[in-house]
């Protein structure tokens, strides 16, 4: 018997909508939705979403460590000892020997238990890969518009005059939405790409500024400085609606063009020339990814670019607005769930979470914020972090420094990973729990532009995996929780009475408007908001903090020993550690292997040919893969994709507010492998 159930993308953050035909209950085919904010089209990642699900490697059964290898056991004895062993290490060592990985592949209402069990055991360290991409997005646009989310919609895109994509390379990360710039290219809009490689993103740009490595805010102050010292800027908007301008005409008057193309390499008319295409076009969106935030001024970086959009009005009006764009499908539900070390479920502060509490049913929950993922690492490896639980995350491959990673993992009294695949990190976990996949399911997630959607279940899971908000019932009653849920709707219901942005979103509801409904959405009768801070900022007082930020150099520099610059990239047929996309013949097939970007001159002098094997090699470790000789990375800089484990290589060293690694710069030198 064929069926066709509307899925949901479980790549990218886009939100992407397509049908799953099964028969007799197993799944053959994606076939095209014609609506969604993906009008139809998909991306190779998309096209394959099945390939993984019916993959030899999936996890079936819950296994446990034991001398012999793993062994598979009973749902009843994990649930059973791990609950055991995490009371019996709370009461030993207190709560902040444990910490919690969540994950921005799983919906909101497991991210929500997950993070509600960590509090409720008296601990606030949870965290999950946002920070380890936008957490700095979060920490800046916070500060600055007081939402640590995308401003606008899609749909404002092809209605901008200008668009500023800083750090950022849609066109592989982020094929579909490709489209909508193309279609403001094609209404006239000029396009300016700040990105250190010649992307393909970077093809279709009416102005490259292929920068130097982690001079983002150079640049950024320098086209401010043109802005205002030309008066381009927004008058009526600056002094109506933001504060703290003077002190940003003081900070960026010694950024001049010809002061900045020094430290960023690129020449002083060309900052000029994009700083005047950007501030005259009377509307325009900034947008950026990985290449902005993953700096130990990442933080900075986000509010130089706040700041840059601030000064020229283009925030809250139709064809404007701050657009950090999201990586994995729901890293910001994520974060709206308060899977963050510092925020409760909508961003409700943990110094302050009375009402959390009392919705709850405690009297009080842990009031001091948590540690960070690469804290809670670092704790692991000084032996003061005991017991990790991950949900759906990989370190192993995800994080910095992986050699750290692995002695921090080691040395856990416990570590449970709950997963679909025996991954990277699973390999030294103490047991594995068997995840359901994202088809295998019901729940909602929330995409980039802050649209949440539900997520219908097309297959049942194989075998005797379970989805993750079923495990974490098991596992919150097995500690003494109150975790009486009977469906996963419950957990919705209860999400839209803690979290403010999400009141109004029932699951009701998202069953009804499948296209989803973007927060905030006060009521029921509510029908989303397409546009944030139309009329006042989410701040204290309204307006808009214009926060000025000074130039800072990368942690690492080249020197004699190390004397090139590497920074990471996406591939647009992989996905993050792989784990999913790896599985898929299609997609292996024609991006199947690591390989380091390397510009000609380089080339050369190292005696390096294109498809030779070469070491890479950094103050962390080394990382064999082939050569691709190409003009598209500038002289002196080694790119590579990071899919295949490449974050051997790169610097743990943190942003001091967003505690976000610094993954796009570090000194390296390279050898050819004889």
């Amino acid at each position: 018997m064929e069926k066709l159930i509307l899925g949901l993308c479980p790549y990218c953050g886009m939100g992407c909508r397509f049908y799953i035909k099964t028969l007799n209950g197993e799944p053959v085919e994606i076939e095209i939705y014609e609506g969604g904010v993906n009008e139809g089209k998909l991306c190779p990642k998309g096209l394959t979403a099945l390939d993984f699900l019916r993959h030899n490697d999936r996890l079936t059964k819950p296994l446990k460590r034991t001398e012999n290898g793993f062994e598979e056991i009973s749902w009843e004895q994990a649930i059973k000892e791990i609950a055991e062993k995490i009371l019996e290490i709370r009461d030993k060592y207190g709560p902040d020997a444990l910490g919690f990985f969540s994950s921005a592949r799983c919906s909101n209402e497991e991210n929500y238990l997950l993070q509600k069990i960590a509090r409720l055991l008296g601990t606030n360290n949870v965290d999950h890969c946002a920070r380890l991409c936008h957490a700095s997005t979060v920490a800046g646009l916070a500060q600055t518009v007081g939402a640590a989310a995308q401003s606008g919609s899609y749909d404002d895109i092809p209605k901008a005059k200008v668009l500023l994509i800083w750090g950022y390379n849609p066109a592989e990360t982020h094929p579909v939405l490709m489209r909508y710039i193309l279609r403001a290219k094609d209404n006239g809009a000029k396009i300016i790409v700040v990105d250190p490689r010649k992307t393909k993103t970077a093809w279709f740009a009416d102005i490259h500024l292929p920068l130097r490595l982690g001079t983002d805010i150079a640049l950024a102050n320098a086209m401010m400085h043109v802005i205002i010292k030309e008066r381009l800027y927004d008058k009526k908007f600056v002094f109506s609606r933001t504060k703290g301008f003077e002190k940003l005409i003081k900070v960026v008057e010694e950024y001049t063009p010809e002061y900045a193309e020094k430290i960023t390499g690129i020449p002083a008319h060309l900052i000029r020339e994009a700083a005047v295409t950007f501030a005259t076009a009377g509307r325009g969106i900034i947008m950026w990814a990985m290449g902005i935030t993953q700096h130990i001024t990442g933080t900075g970086n986000v509010k130089a670019l706040a700041d840059l959009g601030l000064i020229c009005g283009y925030v809250g009006k139709e064809g404007t607005g701050l657009f950090p764009m999201r990586g994995q499908n729901n890293v910001q539900g994520a974060c709206d769930m308060g899977a963050l070390p510092n925020v409760l479920p909508g961003y409700q502060k943990v110094t302050d979470g009375k009402r959390v509490a009392e919705i709850w049913g405690v009297e009080e929950l842990p009031s001091e914020p948590g540690l960070t993922i690469p804290e809670i690492i670092n704790k692991a490896h000084e032996g003061e972090i005991k017991a990790l639980y991950i949900m759906g995350e990989n370190p192993v491959v995800s994080d910095p420094n992986t050699k750290h990673v692995i002695e921090a993992l080691k040395g856990l009294e416990l570590l449970v990973v709950q997963d679909i695949f025996l991954t990277e990190t699973a390999k030294y976990a103490h047991y594995i729990l068997p995840a359901a996949a994202y088809a295998e399911k019901e729940g909602s997630f929330t995409a980039s532009e802050r649209r949440v959607q539900w997520n219908f279940k097309a297959i049942e899971p194989p075998e005797e995996a379970k989805p993750d908000w079923e495990i974490l019932r098991m596992l919150g009653k097995a500690l003494g929780l109150k975790f009486d849920y009977e469906s996963v709707e419950d957990v919705t219901r209860e999400i839209a009475l803690v979290a403010p942005q999400y009141r109004g979103i029932t699951p009701e509801r998202l069953k009804r408007d499948v296209e989803g409904i973007q927060w905030p959405c006060p009521s029921e009768d509510h029908p989303g908001t397409k546009r944030l801070h139309v009329k006042s900022f989410a701040t204290s007082d309204g307006k808009a903090n214009i926060i000025p930020v000074e130039f800072k150099p990368p942690a690492e520099l080249p020197d004699e020993e190390y004397p090139f610059m590497l920074t990471t990239f996406r591939v647009v047929g992989q996905y993050h550690t792989a784990t999913m996309s790896g599985r898929s013949k299609a997609l292996t097939k024609r991006w199947g292997e690591a390989y380091a970007e390397i510009n000609p001159k380089d080339a050369q002098k190292l005696g390096i040919e294109s498809g030779e094997k070469i070491r890479i090699v950094t103050r962390r470790g080394s990382y064999e893969c082939k050569a691709k000789i190409t003009k598209r990375i500038g002289e002196g800089v080694i790119g590579v994709p990071w899919h295949w484990g490449a974050n051997v290589l790169t610097n743990d060293v943190l942003d001091p507010e967003a505690k976000i690694p610094e993954f796009k710069v570090s000194a390296c030198r390279v050898e050819k492998v004889m």
